[in-house]
């Protein structure tokens, strides 16, 4: 994380007050380089970034193809059960390289720090970063640090784009899904956003709700390990289960029948859910993924996924069919049907 080397011309440096983030930060030389020595380069660690080049200098993986990708990240509130904006920004991009079916290997992380952030609040979201990315072995690598005025940066946004390799033959994407194919979901749903809308709303909850965020790739790559044939692979964030469905079946050309009463829903998310109006399939997830797999793999596929503990509860919640190309058809506890659609709004605003 190199400072950057813009000129400023008449801009005014203020003073450190309270060991908060000032506008002074935002731009080059000394100011700069205290908040990269005093906060995030401590906070982040690694011989990478310490060395402090404009860019990272990373081996070429022997064999294999690379996968890579690009975020970013907004929250509010920064801090929550199970998580915070750090965790989510470091496993949001390494479950994005898991769903190509690749190994994570390399993170930047930018930050667009808001004028006024206290510097404690920096050093916990680095510190989470930081111990995020080691329990994925993955290293960051590089990045880039902004300070933008009082009032619209919204405390910090952060910006992660990884490296990944991808050492199996096997092409994953929704137009590998064939028709037949069953769709596997690897354990409750809406757990990220509602999680957040109540510590949000101040909702006291007989039973603790945490965010299920967590790092994907290990679990996935099992499936590859065990020779299971995975056609496609979705995690569940913005939009939640409901989205991902959609998605694929639009891009697959395909149907989809999902048996409603076979996906878990946590006690506590139903609750708010019917409190507020909500409908959990549509809630965010940030440790969530759904696979297709040929009928014949189900088993073979869920015992694999059900002996991670991040897809304990994964289960069949559907099959692929040829009927109207990209439908998803829903069917109740009722044997009622109706058409699983992607919302045209957000029904929770800010939460990844």
């Amino acid at each position: 994380m190199a400072p950057d080397r813009e000129i400023q011309i008449d801009c005014p440096a203020p003073i450190v007050e309270n060991q908060k983030i000032t506008m002074a930060h935002g731009g080059g030389g000394r100011m700069m380089q205290r908040l990269l020595d005093r906060v995030i380069l401590p906070a982040l660690g690694g011989v990478t970034l310490a060395e402090q080049h404009d860019c990272a200098v990373l081996p070429m993986p022997a064999a294999g193809c690379l996968a890579f990708t690009s975020d970013s990240y907004v929250v509010h509130p920064l801090f929550f059960p199970g998580g915070d904006i750090g965790t989510l920004a470091v496993n949001g991009t390494i479950n994005d390289l898991a769903m190509g079916g690749a190994r994570p290997l390399w993170l930047s992380a930018s930050f667009i720090l808001e004028e006024g952030l206290p510097f404690e609040t920096l050093r916990r979201v680095c510190g989470s970063m930081r111990r995020a990315a080691q329990a994925a072995d993955v290293t960051i690598v590089t990045g880039d640090t902004k300070v933008v005025e009082r009032g619209k940066g919204d405390g910090i946004f952060i910006n992660t784009s990884g490296i990944g390799v991808i050492a199996h033959p096997h092409v994953v994407g929704p137009r590998q899904v064939q028709p037949g194919d069953a769709i596997l979901l690897s354990g409750d749903v809406g757990r990220h956003g509602i999680a957040l809308m109540a510590v949000r709303e101040g909702f006291r909850l007989e039973t603790p709700l945490e965010s299920d965020c967590a790092p994907l790739a290990r679990t996935c790559l099992r499936l590859f390990d065990a020779d299971v044939p995975t056609h496609c692979l979705r995690d569940l964030t913005r939009g939640g289960l409901a989205s991902a469905l959609v998605e694929i079946a639009e891009a697959s050309g395909l149907a989809f029948k999902v048996d409603e009463q076979a996906i878990p829903v946590h006690a506590a998310v139903r609750a708010i859910c019917e409190i507020l109006g909500l409908d959990a399939l549509h809630v965010a997830n940030e440790g969530r993924f759904i696979t297709f797999v040929p009928a014949e793999h189900v088993s073979r596929a869920l015992k694999v996924l059900q002996g991670d503990p991040l897809a304990a509860d994964a289960r069949q919640i559907g099959v692929v069919e040829t009927g109207t190309p990209g439908s998803v058809t829903l069917r109740g506890a009722l044997r009622t049907r109706r058409i699983l659609d992607m919302l045209s709004g957000e029904q929770l605003p800010r939460i990844c």
